[in-house]
């Protein structure tokens, strides 16, 4: 399944410059692993060391969090828009 998977300002640098990417994916975790296999410089900003998002990247779907899905195991269908976006703090 073909997916557009879109990249915050801070990953793009690691992306060629490039704000989307088109991957082949059937669940979030498999276009994780075919952005990181593409782009390696995005693992240490994407990724922990087991391989599980970290707890401050956001991963939505069609506009919905994966947390309340499936999380990483969230079914991707062909022409789905993937977002990871960075949480934001401060005060």
């Amino acid at each position: 399944m073909a997916v557009t998977v879109r990249l915050p300002t801070v990953l793009r640098p690691h992306a060629n410059g490039q704000s989307r990417v088109d991957a082949e994916a059937s669940t979030v975790a498999e276009a994780m692993s075919w952005l990181v296999g593409e782009f390696p410089g995005i693992a240490p900003n994407l990724l922990a060391e087991d391989g599980s998002l970290h707890r401050f990247v956001n991963v939505y779907v069609n506009d919905e969090d994966v947390r309340y899905l499936s999380q990483m195991d969230t079914a991707l269908s062909d022409g789905d828009e993937l977002s990871i976006l960075p949480a934001v703090a401060g005060g």
